[in-house]
């Protein structure tokens, strides 16, 4: 049903982990794509005795090349991008296929984004996540005890599907190209894939409160130089980061799945929310110094 394309830096750990709750966990046969980023960690090896197609690179490419990569050996109908330090549970997939699939019976030419919703030992502060701690790394990992606690930690379904694990069809990933390089090592590329689908006519984008994995979260993101993706967003769109998120897609605002089926339409409050903000943006880009560009290569 979904190739799942995975990037791994050196996180052997987790990689494990996640692999190994797709399979336990997925009620479906997933292709699972993994693209090992330097993999001195004994990664490469490991995928390879698993006998899992991937690509890899002799260093760190950063998230935009990593995932380009690898999602190119893709052959199922929905492409779902997953970090490795990542672990699925039980309903995962099966809550995203209804979905996809309601979708898709609608009519032709469907174009949409879900995401499954994260539970993170640190997301209080975050209107997509659930906020919950059952360990900080793979083998602190409390599984057991959190697929026992799911029903109390269903939420709402919500608004602004940006965030991995995302699934779109593969043709969606294909006609916008995927992700964009010129934002490694990848910080704000998931905003800007948004983006590039709200260009290309696509305006659901769901998070599903029933879907959920566990994100042990900043396992990579820590040992990189980052990108200024906000500001390399604001350059390329007219418009932050932050007022997209906020006038388009109304990213974490709960809905109920029907009317977010229907799909995002700007109203005048929103068009004019929307001249506001490019106009701002078009000030901050007056006083902005350029935009550097920090690959990792």
């Amino acid at each position: 049903m979904f190739s799942i394309v995975i990037p791994t830096w050196n996180n052997l750990p987790f990689l494990k982990l996640a692999v190994e709750t797709i399979r336990r966990h997925s009620a479906h046969a997933h292709e699972i794509l993994v693209h090992v980023n330097d993999g001195s960690d004994g990664s490469l090896e490991w995928v390879r005795a698993q006998g899992i197609a991937h690509t890899a690179s002799s260093s760190n490419v950063g998230i935009c090349y990593a995932v380009n990569r690898v999602a190119a050996l893709a052959t199922r109908p929905y492409l779902v991008y997953m970090n490795d330090d990542m672990a699925v549970l039980p309903g995962w997939d099966t809550r995203l296929l209804g979905v996809a699939a309601r979708i898709e019976a609608q009519g032709t030419d469907p174009r949409f984004m879900l995401s499954s919703t994260m539970i993170e030992p640190g997301g209080a502060n975050n209107r997509c996540t659930v906020a919950a701690d059952y360990g900080r790394d793979a083998q602190s990992f409390r599984e057991a005890e959190l697929i026992e606690a799911l029903p109390t930690l269903m939420r709402s379904h919500w608004l602004g599907a940006t965030w991995p694990p995302t699934l779109l069809p593969r043709w969606m990933w294909a006609e916008v190209g995927g992700y964009s390089v010129e934002l490694s090592p990848g910080m704000s590329s998931d905003n800007d894939l948004s983006m590039k689908l709200w260009h290309a006519g696509c305006r659901t984008f769901v998070g599903l409160g029933d879907s959920f994995v566990y994100h042990f979260a900043c396992v990579s993101t820590g040992r990189i130089v980052k990108n200024d993706g906000r500001l390399q967003f604001l350059r390329k769109w007219g418009i932050s980061q932050r007022d997209f998120d906020r006038i388009c897609l109304h990213r974490g605002e709960p809905v109920e799945l029907d009317a977010a089926l229907q799909g995002r339409t700007l109203d005048a409050n929103d068009e004019a929310l929307l001249r506001r903000a490019q106009f701002r943006s078009r000030i901050t880009n007056t006083f902005k110094p350029a935009v550097s560009f920090t690959a990792e290569r």
